[in-house]
């Protein structure tokens, strides 16, 4: 049984923890300098989570003492440039492509930088009805021109929704860094607004549960998001919205409502769902430390038994499979690569 930074005590499939030492030791690293590299990487890349990657706690994860927590997972994805399944933290998902080397990059610029953004991409899987191939030219199209603004050919309005902790806003800032298209969030573009509101009603700043804040403060925070988003595609502008969006892509209504108005402008709409699975959430949720999540976290089971992990949007959409890390460790890598092609 070992224990981990996140929970407590817990078993993870899969788990190989010698496959550290042995990247460690293939890339001729002491304990003390893969320390040092993984706190500079994880600088670098602007992980929320710096980690103290001392050489006792990396002795402990390559002993199996201790489970490293995401952001050093992400970290160690980064130092040895490979995925989760590479360095043992978790057996491979059905079909899931665990091979994700990028050349080195010096002064020679060989163009691998767009294969680990195409590679990274791949994690977009599509309904029946939805193609992904499309978004994803889009999306390398617009990060080889690097628009700031409008799109010359036709504008995209992307959609990036799932439940709490699935690392959609992960993402959603993945295809920023990309297109430079705006990035309108949810959280921080409506929150001193519902904060207010829910104390003006007299409420808890921090509710997300409550009928007070789903009848009468959630409605009026998602139409501040779309107000905003509006403001952009009347400019004809591709902008990429994220937020959970449980209710509006589950709604035939409100989805045809936005496409339609979006394809009179001229503007193309891409709904994108992040899945995910409980015990990444519950981790992902867990470091984040956010006031609005204390409810979740203090009443899992109850707040899970309101969480439909098969729930979809009604309309055709695209998917990514972010569960166990399975989609962010390798927009990580992509990003990794970006910085080194850009300085």
């Amino acid at each position: 049984m070992a224990t981990t930074e996140a929970s407590g005590v817990g078993k993870h499939l899969g788990w190989r923890p010698e496959r550290l030492r042995e990247q460690r030791e293939a890339h001729g690293l002491t304990l003390e300098q893969a320390g040092e590299r993984l706190r500079a990487l994880a600088e670098e890349a602007k992980l929320k989570g710096i980690p103290a990657a001392n050489p006792q706690t990396l002795w402990q994860h390559e002993q199996g003492e201790v489970y490293p927590g995401p952001h050093y997972r992400r970290a160690y994805c980064l130092l040895y440039r490979a995925t989760d399944p590479e360095l043992g933290f978790r057996n491979a998902l059905p079909g899931e492509d665990t091979q994700f080397k990028l050349t080195p990059m010096d002064d020679q610029r060989n163009g691998s930088h767009v294969l680990a953004v195409e590679r990274a991409l791949l994690q977009i899987g599509g309904t029946a009805e939805a193609d992904p191939l499309r978004l994803q030219q889009r999306i390398l199209d617009a990060w080889k021109r690097r628009h700031t603004g409008g799109d010359p050919h036709r504008p995209s309005v992307v959609l990036v929704g799932g439940f709490a902790g699935s690392g959609k806003t992960e993402f959603a800032r993945f295809l920023t860094q990309l297109t430079g298209w705006p990035l309108l969030d949810k959280d921080p573009l409506t929150r001193p607004l519902v904060e207010k509101l829910l104390i003006a009603l007299g409420g808890d700043a921090n509710d997300r549960h409550t009928d007070l804040y789903r009848e009468r403060v959630r409605p009026v925070e998602y139409d501040c998001l779309m107000q905003a988003a509006y403001a952009n595609i009347n400019c004809g502008i591709s902008t990429v919205l994220t937020a959970p969006f449980i209710g509006e892509m589950t709604s035939e209504a409100w989805m045809n409502r936005l496409i339609n108005k979006c394809n009179a402008l001229g503007v193309d709409v891409s709904p994108v769902w992040v899945q995910c699975d409980a015990e990444s959430m519950r981790e992902y949720i867990g470091f984040r430390s956010a006031a609005r999540d204390a409810w979740k976290l203090q009443r899992w089971d109850e707040y899970m038994a309101t969480v439909d992990l098969g729930l979809r949007p009604v309309v055709p959409h695209l998917v990514v499979d972010n569960r166990l890390g399975t989609a962010i460790s390798l927009a990580d890598q992509a990003r990794h690569a970006l910085r080194a092609v850009h300085g």
